[in-house]
């Protein structure tokens, strides 16, 4: 008899949201997303110790290239909330992202930005897209803002169903 999670796999694409480098291992989702708390709370564990950098941006992109090797899809990287509501810094953030997932070797056809789903991050994402740069909207909670990220060429969004 499959299992709950072999089911789900046969009519959706399984993303994994975690840091858990040995959970990803272990259940193979296709792809993986991650964000600033779910990283704050594996880099305490000492099994992810040499991913950890003082540079926060770089700790983000050592675990989504630890995660790649586990996964044959995209790591989603997010994008601080701090900047929710500011375009510009959204862009340079991703931009940041993007060019040190290149310099490790990671193609950015591997990498999704996670981007809030405001007007701001919808604007933001709509300009990376345009630039090659594929985004994952998080934080979408209706029906406009869906149809603000189609019509701005992003795809995948995350739902939140409450």
């Amino acid at each position: 008899m499959a299992s709950q999670l072999d089911s789900l796999r046969k009519h959706s694409i399984v993303v994994a949201d975690t840091g858990d480098i040995d959970a990803i291992a272990r259940w193979k989702p296709q792809d993986a997303t991650t964000n600033p708390s779910l990283l704050l709370a594996v880099a305490q564990d000492p099994r992810y110790r040499h991913l950890v950098d003082h540079d926060v941006e770089r700790m983000f992109v050592n675990f989504g290239k630890e995660i790649l090797g586990h996964i044959a899809g995209r790591v989603s990287t997010e994008v601080d909330a701090k900047l929710s509501f500011d375009t510009d810094g959204s862009i340079g953030k991703a931009q940041r992202f993007i060019s040190l997932y290149e310099a490790a070797g990671i193609s950015r056809e591997r990498v999704l930005i996670k981007l809030a789903s405001t007007w701001e991050g919808i604007r933001a994402a709509e300009k990376l897209e345009r630039e090659g740069i594929h985004c994952n909207m998080t934080l979408l909670f209706s029906f406009a803002q869906a149809v603000a990220c189609a019509d701005a060429g992003v795809t995948p969004i995350a739902i939140r169903v409450t």
